[in-house]
This record gives structure tokens, C-alpha cells and sequence, in this order.
């Protein structure tokens, strides 16, 4: 019988009622690993414990052999290897990263990828050469419309044999707020392999599928890109047959480190009667965070915090704290962002066939105990 790739390659789906986590998805789970959320008292997050999403393999790569190329609707094609982009003049910007698919495996339907709870994000400082740059270089056409970028990472999804490809606007291509990086530094080190050793796309304030691994190709095109990253996977789709719109910029959200100490399997927190200190991180790749609150009676009623006032980095996280009166008993605790274009995290789950952008508010389970 002949083998054809699209025979192991199944299309996206739904889970049914009662079907837990497939052995499928404990493998996806196990090979990207999300942020423990103590690291959030970590204002970057150390590359052992940012999130990593990676769609296929991780590429081998040779960075004294590494070579990016960028072409098409450019006036001269440049081929540059490391050295050269070394060469030019460095930025270093502090950026929060969060996955798409952050708060999957919380909706219900349930869409079967990889099962994020809330912990696919985190927050590092990454070093490289202004996208714009390397394109005044290259000198962009008139007609230019998007930039499309290609990582060497290569595999198959839904039945498509296919290398990660996404594409920006040119404006954002080129824009200065947010100044996309071509990035080969995490936290003033080389980029770690999981983190696209040696070159990556780094996007300022868009989720992380912008944000091209392993980076060896940027391709100017006079058309609009609509490979399968693209145009059939990131979207918020309400059916199959939808055609959805595209996801682009990080909605607000707040996370909170659990407080206390957990029990091995559940996760449940222990505290005991008295002053807590609740505190974590907000972030929106959309505005500026002006508030956030918290909630220790499961959502019912909510008090603001103290967040930590700007500090020059716009496009990463910001500390909250609190304190909380806790008393013996069982209890929900909840936080929530808003921005300055007037958005917030819902109470009820914004769904989509792929579970994008759920910024669903966090619960948190909490038992306040006393001294036996």
C-alpha cells in the first residue's frame, strides 16, 4: 500500500465531552514546557524557565555556517552571516512573550493541540539588529506589501509538508514602535537551541507565532502571504468553515504567583489565617496595563492593587502586589488586567476552534488552614 505524508497527519478537531488529555497531547506537553509561575518574581525570566513552543524539531544548527538571506521586493539581495550582523548596531529590548494557544486546555469544547493551562508566556530581554535596518539595507520596493520570514524548522500539519513560515505588514515590518528584532542574544546570551539558536524573529506585543525561530530567510512579497502558518492556522475561527480573522496583538492579562505551598497533585494552595501577600505580573501587547485587580471570593466582588509604576519597558510585563486578610476556610482567587484602550479579561471564556487568546481571568484554589 502506498505511504502518503497526509496519512499521519490528522486535521484540527474538537475533544468530545468527557475525552481527556490524549497520550498525543502529553507529548506535545512534555516536549514545550511552560513558566513556573513563581518565576514571575523574576523580572526576565531565566531561558531554562521562559515558555517554549516548538512546532516541529529543533533544527540542527551551526551559527559559524549560519547564513540569513533577504530577497524578493528588495533593490539588493543580501546574504549575511553572523559576523556581518553582528556588525551592525544592536538593540536590546525587554518583550513578553506569550503563546496564542496560552489557556487551551481551559475552554470547553476543549481544541485538541498543545494543552496550555496559563503558563505559556514569559519575559526576557533579546539582543540583535533592528528589522529595519537590515531592510533600508536592502532597500524595499514601492510595491512591497509583507515581509515573510522562514525558519529552518520543517515538518507536517494538517496533511501539509511544510518549513514555519509567517509573514508581518510592512508597516510593522519596518515600524519603530514596536522595532521588530532579528535577535541572536537572550538575556546577553546566545539564544539557547529551544529559543531559535542562532537567529530569531523577535515581534514586540504579538503572540508568540510572530515570532519566527531559527530564522534563515526574510522574503519581501507584493502580494499578501497566505501559507498555512498564515492563512489556515492563527485564526479565530467559530466553525470549520470559517474564515476567520487573523491573531496578531497579546490581550490583556494578569497572572498571580500562588501563594502559600501546594499540595503534590492538585496544585491546591495552603496557607494559614492572616496577611498574605498576593502579587505576579500584567502585560497587553495592545496599550499600556493601567490596572489591576483582585478577587478572593471567586469573582463576586474586586479591589484593586498597587502596580508597579512604567520603567521604560513598553512592551514587558509589570509587577502587581496586594494583601489579603486570609481566614480559615476555602477560597478562589482571581486577577485581572486592564489597558488604556479600555480592555480587560473576561469572566466567561472568549472561544474559538484553535483557543486563541483566552485571557480568561486566572482562579486560583486556595485552602487557609490553621496550625494543627
Amino acid at each position: 500500500m502506498d505511504a502518503r505524508i497526509g496519512d499521519i497527519s490528522r486535521p484540527g478537531r474538537l475533544a468530545e465531552p468527557d475525552e481527556g488529555i490524549s497520550l498525543e497531547e502529553l507529548a506535545l506537553a512534555a516536549r514545550n514546557h511552560g513558566l513556573p509561575l513563581e518565576a514571575m518574581r523574576c523580572d526576565l525570566t531565566p531561558a531554562g524557565l521562559h515558555y517554549v513552543l516548538i512546532h516541529y524539531d529543533i533544527p540542527a544548527a551551526d551559527a559559524d555556517a549560519w547564513e540569513l538571506t533577504v530577497r524578493g521586493r528588495v533593490r539588493t539581495p543580501l546574504t549575511l552571516d553572523m559576523e556581518t550582523l553582528r556588525s551592525f548596531p544592536a538593540t536590546t529590548q525587554r518583550v513578553t512573550m506569550e503563546c496564542a494557544g496560552n489557556g487551551r486546555a481551559l475552554l470547553s469544547p476543549r481544541p485538541v493541540s498543545q494543552p496550555w493551562l496559563v503558563e505559556g508566556v514569559g519575559c526576557a530581554e533579546w539582543t540583535g539588529v533592528p528589522l529595519r535596518t537590515l531592510l533600508a539595507e536592502a532597500g524595499v520596493e514601492p510595491d512591497a506589501v509583507e515581509a515573510v520570514f522562514t525558519g529552518a524548522d520543517h515538518g507536517v500539519e494538517r496533511g501539509i509538508e511544510q518549513d514555519y513560515q509567517r509573514s508581518l505588514p510592512l508597516p510593522v515590518a519596518t515600524g519603530g514602535d514596536p522595532e521588530v528584532l532579528v535577535a541572536y542574544e537572550m538575556n546577553g546570551h546566545p539564544l539557547p537551541p529551544q529559543h531559535g539558536h542562532p537567529l530569531r524573529l523577535i515581534v514586540p506585543g504579538w503572540y508568540g507565532m510572530a515570532h519566527v525561530k531559527w530564522l534563515r530567510d526574510i522574503s519581501l512579497t507584493d502580494t499578501p502571504f497566505t501559507g498555512f502558518q498564515q492563512a489556515v492556522a492563527y485564526r479565530y475561527r467559530q466553525s470549520a468553515d470559517d474564515p476567520g480573522e487573523p491573531v496578531t496583538r497579546i490581550a490583556p492579562r494578569a497572572l498571580m504567583i500562588p501563594p502559600g505551598f501546594p499540595d503534590f497533585m492538585s496544585r491546591t494552595r495552603v496557607v494559614r489565617p492572616g496577611q498574605v501577600r498576593l502579587e505576579g505580573r500584567a502585560w497587553s501587547g495592545r496599550a499600556p496595563v493601567t490596572g489591576v485587580e483582585v478577587s478572593t471570593d471567586d469573582g463576586r466582588s474586586w479591589t484593586g492593587t498597587e502596580l508597579a509604576p512604567p520603567d521604560g519597558h513598553d512592551w514587558a510585563w509589570r509587577r502587581w502586589q496586594a494583601s489579603w486578610t486570609a481566614t480559615p476556610g476555602s477560597h478562589v482567587l482571581s486577577v485581572r488586567a486592564a489597558d488604556a484602550d479600555g480592555r480587560t479579561q473576561p469572566l466567561a471564556q472568549p472561544w474559538n476552534r484553535g483557543g486563541f487568546a483566552n485571557n480568561l481571568v486566572q482562579r486560583i484554589s486556595v485552602l487557609c488552614a490553621r496550625d494543627d
